[in-house]
């Protein structure tokens, strides 16, 4: 076995965050992946570079048992997080225990650990409580308030003193990606919002409110994330620090809407707000049809149901949601995503795959 072989573990790994990381880490033979979470990912089939490992993280004796198997482990990312509502709250006993059980396991049963990538994300900034500085600089000082990012990046820390392993984060915000097994993603949330519109014989409102509309914003492809946090997880110029990843640009909403309307050949509407949760629960059974219709491979209204919020949450912001990309840039990775041709680059994999018409 090459001396450089490095032994991952993803935690988490059937997450929005992980699906890319694994996808590009099992290119490369020198990797062999561990994914962690609590039932397998089947989609991945027979690798010989992969395997999973089912383990409780809220129980301390489930992760000490299952890492005691792995001893192996060269480098750790986190994409965990506790079940949740929309909203932008999230648990932070459950995540903070969460993390603190990896910790111990890794303590006791991981000599062999080089590194600890912590997936962090845009609430760090407070993004979701109101506007706030941007564009948001990873050494800002931290809003007033709780938050479980904080929380395991402090016991990130004090765990990383006297030992011989590295830690490093990233902070993207909302990932998108085609994804047939993730509900919770706009580029599959805009464009079902588009298919009902049209069914309906609608222009393409914008469901956002006016300030949305104009703010500037940003997203972050969910391959382009993912080697991101590669490139962040294994050089050296970026051990012990933290890093916002997102697609490089940002953009209005009014600026990119037109090209989705003329992509789903309708007509742009104005700025119409909308409670997406509300408005879709009576639209199933004209998603059935238009899944008959089409013969398409997904229910749309079985998959997007509880996700609707998520869009809601996003089309809410009425501030401009920007975080500052140099630091990264200065590391060394300097790749870019044009975000209006990604929605689109997902578009046509649905279409491709069957799951919008």
């Amino acid at each position: 076995m090459p001396n450089n072989k490095k032994f991952i573990l993803i935690v988490g790994a059937t997450g929005a965050a992980a699906k890319r990381l694994v996808d590009v880490l099992l290119t490369d033979k020198n990797y062999h992946l561990i994914g962690l979470s609590r039932k397998s990912n089947k989609s991945l089939g027979n690798r010989s570079n992969y395997s999973d490992i089912n383990i409780d993280l809220l129980d301390e004796n489930s992760v000490l048992e299952g890492l005691k198997k792995i001893p192996k482990i060269t480098h750790i990312f986190y994409t965990a997080r506790a079940k949740h509502e929309e909203g932008g709250f999230e648990s932070i006993p459950e995540n903070s225990l969460m993390f603190k059980n990896l910790l111990l396991g890794v303590d006791r049963h991981l000599a062999n650990l080089q590194h600890i990538h912590l997936v962090q994300g845009g609430k760090y900034y407070g993004i979701h409580l109101g506007p706030y500085p941007t564009p948001a600089i990873e050494d800002d000082t931290r809003p007033k308030i709780d938050n479980f990012y904080y929380v395991q990046e402090d016991m990130l820390k004090k765990f990383q003193v006297g030992k011989a392993w590295t830690w490093s984060a990233s902070r993207p915000n909302v990932i998108c990606d085609f994804s047939t097994d993730r509900a919770r993603n706009l580029s599959y949330l805009i464009g079902l919002y588009a298919l009902v519109m049209k069914e309906m014989g609608l222009p393409l409102y914008f469901p956002g409110n006016e300030g949305n509309w104009n703010a500037l914003t940003e997203v972050t492809d969910a391959h382009h994330y993912a080697k991101a946090m590669i490139h962040i997880a294994t050089n050296k110029s970026c051990m012990n620090q933290a890093f916002n990843v997102s697609n490089g640009d940002i953009f209005r909403w009014k600026r990119i809407w037109p090209f989705f309307a003329e992509y789903f050949s309708m007509k742009v509407g104005e700025v119409r707000p909308l409670n997406l949760f509300n408005f879709m629960r009576d639209k199933e059974d004209m998603l059935d049809a238009l899944r008959i219709r089409n013969n398409l491979s997904e229910c749309p209204s079985d998959f997007a149901r509880k996700s609707w919020a998520f869009a809601d949450f996003v089309f809410a912001q009425n501030y401009d949601v920007i975080s500052s990309t140099t630091k990264i840039r200065l590391s060394g990775f300097n790749d870019l995503v044009d975000s209006k041709n990604m929605f689109i680059t997902h578009f046509n994999e649905y279409r491709k795959n069957k799951v919008i018409p």
